[in-house]
């Protein structure tokens, strides 16, 4: 079975994930995380960016600060072509 996200990686994606702390509306002192997962482009993750968009339009708490990590799964050398199959018994 293919795995889902394989085209998106051999394009340059990779697994981003961002841990957002945030303030409470009611409680500005009060900080809380939220963690933020899924396939994006480094260096200028523009899903990462949609998403904190989004935050800053939809929700009412601001952010403190945002940490990002990102991994490629699939690396260009990792890739190779095959020149035939063996087999024992």
């Amino acid at each position: 079975m293919v795995a889902q996200h394989l085209p998106q990686e051999l394009e340059g994606y990779g697994l981003t994930t961002a841990k957002i702390l945030y303030r409470c509306p009611d409680h500005q002192w009060l900080l809380q995380t939220y963690i933020w997962q899924d396939y994006d482009l480094c260096p200028l993750f523009p899903a990462l960016g949609k998403f904190l968009n989004f935050w800053l339009e939809k929700l009412e708490g601001p952010l403190h600060s945002v940490t990002v990590a990102h991994a490629r799964l699939v690396k260009p050398a990792e890739i190779r072509a095959v020149d035939g199959e063996f087999r024992l018994h």
